[in-house]
């Protein structure tokens, strides 16, 4: 079946296109552990209806990047004989420490908190455990097509979501057709589902258009930067975690890290610092690689080798910002719904939840030939995944009046269950940096880094990402005056800093005049997908879109 189209910008907008349009009753937007597992479980319940699974990276599990620690409950719902054929990289928790680091000092604490008791739970690779994943799917009769990019959503006639476009492949930067070119398909179906996972495009758009954050605080974001070490034989503890807080962090800065050991002396290892940080001259990259020096982690690195690295944006509004999770013809699930609970640093079982829950939803509509998002937005409110993100909704907001009095916070909620009588506010990320006059910038002492990557373009190398220099730049900056103007005034372009893989370069350019001046440069090659810049721009005027399908990084086992 084909469908013409009015063409696109650039070189060719005069030109119709004839698309194809593949019919479905169900699309998924995302090969997750969400949008897997939706697929997965809306087979098993109504195998009649059809299903499809498009993921934007080249091959599934290579865009995905996570601690992770997962906790198995829903998994052994989803697949009750997992564990018999675990996935390559699954090793049991084993035990569990939590430390407070100073500059040249650490203090292990007695006790872990609660949120953080891994008994019982599995170190995995969520990338690995998507690539397992998906096999199952597709023995169930899913269908999966990874490096297809969801561009845009189509709408029918009344506005409702009726599926969404694939981009389309071989068009040039200057927005002319390639001799390659091959224009996106368009995916119809009943109900689409949105499972992108934090700050998803497509979501993005739909939350807007529809008014699904009406009535909830803004939604939050951390950035996650991780790292895959191969070290010293004898040297890694299997299924050993480690937790850390305070320093590289100052105390108005939230941040913290992790350590997991995983077989074979292999050990994942990353830096989450919050977006709603203050200082415009803070650099969530270098505080990942001076907390590796630090003399409770260095000693465990040093003579190793780094195996794969990466970033990705984390979740962290909590209940307070959920949106409402349904819109006529697509619903939220994962991560795009923002359902990680911070305190245990954990979203993978919450994503297995609501994606089972939105299958079962759709899946008690099966015999009637019809199928309704109406009704799921009650139904997961009404759950226990969001009675856990209610208990714990006021303990990441408590840090940002500072790291000891967000400490004792989240002992209390912690202690209380969440049965605060108040709720704390929550506010844009955009909006928390403090200008550079109004800034007191505090002393890092940051050291000397001996340890590998030695820069943030030696850390795109190992990310593998790789995008075609000749397609249109998918990291759109909708007035670039803002850049060499105001944005250098006001906070030094902190779009330099905050993005881990030097994406963001101000030049030096001389005018026609023979003036000089600046120029912002937007090396969209190095871009990671980590969606930073799209969330922590002071002005909001840097949108990241899909790039190609299959563009992207190339994640092993992160």
């Amino acid at each position: 079946m084909q469908q013409p189209d009015e063409g696109l910008p650039g070189g060719d907008a005069a030109v119709e296109i004839e698309r194809d349009v593949m019919e479905y009753d169900v699309v998924t937007v995302g090969a997750g552990p969400a949008g897997l597992a939706f697929a997965i479980r809306l087979k098993q319940l109504a195998p009649a209806l059809s299903v499809c699974v498009i993921e934007k990276g080249a091959t599934v599990g290579a865009h995905i990047l996570s601690g992770a620690v997962i906790e198995p409950g829903p998994l052994d719902a989803l697949l009750p004989g997992w564990r018999d054929n675990p996935p390559p990289v699954c090793v049991p928790a084993t035990e569990d420490e939590f430390w407070i680091l100073g500059r040249t000092s650490g203090r292990k604490l007695p006790f872990v908190p609660p949120q953080m008791n891994n008994h019982g739970n599995f170190i995995v690779s969520l990338g690995a455990l998507c690539a397992w994943l998906a096999p199952q799917a597709e023995a169930l009769g899913v269908e999966i097509y990874p490096g297809f990019a969801a561009a845009s959503v189509l709408h029918d006639a009344d506005g409702r979501v009726a599926g969404v476009r694939i981009g389309d492949m071989g068009v040039a930067r200057d927005g002319s057709h390639k001799p390659g070119f091959t224009a996106g398909i368009d995916i119809r179906a009943k109900v689409t589902v949105l499972a992108e996972g934090a700050r998803g495009s497509l979501t993005k758009q739909l939350v807007k258009r529809f008014g699904l954050d009406a009535g909830c605080d803004p939604q939050a974001y951390s950035i996650g930067i991780k790292e895959l070490w191969q070290l010293p034989a004898g040297r890694g503890t299997p299924g050993k975690i480690v937790h850390t807080v305070g320093w590289p962090a100052d105390n108005h800065t939230y941040g913290g890290s992790f350590l997991y050991h995983l077989d074979g002396d292999r050990v994942a290892l990353g830096y989450v610092s919050g977006l709603d940080y203050a200082d415009p001259d803070y650099k969530p990259w270098e505080a990942f690689q001076q907390w590796k020096h630090h003399p409770t982690v260095a000693p465990l690195l040093e003579g190793g080798s780094i195996v794969s690295a990466g970033a990705r944006a984390i979740v962290t509004g909590g209940w307070q910002s959920l949106p409402r999770v349904e819109m006529p013809g697509a619903l939220l699930v994962g991560d795009g719904a923002g359902l990680l609970n911070v305190p245990k640093i954990k979203g993978t079982h919450q994503a297995i939840r609501s994606a089972m829950l939105a299958a079962e939803h759709l899946a008690a509509q099966a015999g009637s030939g019809a199928l309704d998002s109406a009704g799921f937005d009650a139904r997961l409110r009404a759950s226990e995944a969001i009675k856990e993100l209610r208990q714990v909704r006021n303990i990441k907001p408590g840090f940002k009046r500072g790291f000891w009095f967000g400490m004792f916070n989240a002992a209390w909620e912690t202690v209380t269950r969440g049965l605060s009588p108040w709720t704390l506010k929550v506010k844009p990320d955009w909006s928390a940096l403090d200008t550079l006059g109004d800034r007191a910038h505090p002393e890092r002492d940051y050291v000397k880094r001996t340890l590998a990557p030695r820069d943030r373009l030696q850390g795109v190398y190992f990310a593998a990402t790789s995008h075609d220099e000749d397609q249109p730049v998918h990291l759109v900056v909708h007035d670039t005056s803002i850049c060499i103007g105001r944005c250098v005034e006001e906070y030094g372009n902190p779009c330099t800093r905050f993005c881990p893989a030097g994406v963001y370069e101000m030049v030096d350019e001389v005018a026609d005049d023979g003036s000089a001046g600046l120029r912002l440069q937007v090396n969209a090659a190095n871009c990671v997908h980590c969606k930073t810049c799209d969330i922590k721009d002071p002005y909001e005027i840097i949108t990241w879109v899909t790039p190609e399908g299959g563009s992207g990084p190339n994640y092993q086992n992160l």
